[in-house]
């Protein structure tokens, strides 16, 4: 994923672009959901958020047939699940999610998978709700935390969210995933300065996967250093995926007039300060 901007571009303007560019990736192969990282599934060798778009169809049609046979296999379901957002099927693996979640409603797992996919769709309370069952107080879950938190943001709650990121944090210190979620937070609110720190610390921190490296890559695009953000892009994408994310990028903020749109911000910005 990716953004930008030296002041604050508007809240919405960012959505829309943040979101189109999310699309983007998932077509592109290149794993990416600004709300969480999630459970990976293999194919040949290699993790989904490294496939090809034919390979994750390819490995859709072979989950999907493991899936037909045993539909409440709880591994078979969240993967099968996981490849179909993946592969931009939102609406399947949301049922996919609701019949497991049917079949174990108690699942602390399967209900923040669930929570997730409602997420995903679009569907934020339900999905808050689901992610909160889930959590157990007294033995609070750093990833159920940082899911909550994402949906919070999605709902415009940037403060508790960073609130629950934090805690997140408290019990698993320098975890990327919660890292860039973070500076997702940041990205959403038009502060991209401040999202590309909590990204770059998220990125080197040991555990970083590939959607944790392409969000960098997202806030690095978006403040216009686009040969940079092709470097990130492509240190695990193919160089034609790289740069189809970083052009398809461009086109979204030439659309939008979001360039003049970060100048005009600039500008009274300085004149604020001045």
């Amino acid at each position: 994923m990716l953004i930008n901007h030296g002041a604050r571009a508007t809240g919405k303007s960012l959505l829309k672009i943040s979101a189109a560019v999310l699309v983007a990736a998932s077509v592109a192969g290149c794993a990416k959901d600004h709300t969480t990282t999630g459970s990976l599934t293999r194919s040949q060798g290699k993790r989904i958020d490294q496939m090809s778009t034919g390979e994750l169809q390819g490995a859709a049609n072979s989950l999907g047939e493991a899936y037909a046979r045993s539909p409440t296999d709880k591994l078979t379901a969240l993967r099968y699940a996981n490849v179909l957002q993946m592969n931009g099927n939102s609406d399947q693996s949301l049922a996919v999610m609701r019949k497991l979640a049917i079949a174990l409603p108690k699942d602390r797992s399967v209900l923040a998978a669930y929570g997730k996919a409602l997420a995903a769709n679009g569907q934020f309370e339900p999905a808050l709700d689901a992610v909160r069952r889930a959590q157990t107080p007294e033995y609070p879950d750093w990833k159920l935390l940082s899911a909550e938190a994402a949906i919070l943001d999605q709902l415009g709650q940037a403060q508790p969210a960073r609130e629950l990121y934090r805690k997140a944090l408290d019990l698993k210190p320098n975890e990327p995933s919660v890292l860039s979620n973070l500076g997702m937070s940041y990205v959403l609110a038009g502060d991209l300065k401040m999202a590309e720190e909590y990204m770059r610390s998220a990125a080197q921190q040991p555990g970083a996967d590939s959607r944790v490296r392409q969000n960098l890559a997202l806030v690095v695009g978006l403040q216009g250093r686009f040969p940079e953000a092709e470097q990130i892009a492509s240190q695990e994408l193919s160089p034609d995926q790289a740069q189809a994310n970083v052009a398809y990028l461009r086109s979204m903020l030439s659309q939008q007039n979001a360039w003049n749109q970060l100048k005009d911000d600039d500008k009274k910005k300085q004149n604020q300060t001045n």
